[in-house]
């Protein structure tokens, strides 16, 4: 029973940290050092290290790091994700007014 149950948190965390990784490569580097985020290259390589070690566990069963990669994901979804979100501009989401 906590087999499965630790199998579908390891499949949530690959979900998530594969999100973090497209969210990151698709964000332009520029909008990284203008809201002072490190830079697009380092968090293209914590997500990118999360994705995989997530994975891992998933077919695995075991995520001795997971958990590592799970708070790198985290910081980059909930911390910088929003700040650089707006930078940049031809989102799509922007009416003739500003944003939806």
């Amino acid at each position: 029973m906590f087999g499965l149950i630790w199998d579908a948190i390891y499949l949530a965390t690959f979900v998530a940290s594969l999100y973090a990784l497209i969210e990151a490569i698709r964000t332009p580097a520029a909008a990284f050092e203008l809201m002072d985020k490190q830079t697009k290259k380092l968090w293209i390589i914590l997500t990118g290290v999360a994705t995989a070690l997530s994975l891992l566990a998933v077919f695995s069963g075991t995520g001795m790091f997971v958990i590592l990669g799970l708070v790198a994901t985290l910081v980059f979804l909930l911390d910088v994700r929003p700040a650089v979100k707006g930078v940049g501009g031809g989102n799509g989401n922007n009416g003739p007014y500003g944003p939806w």
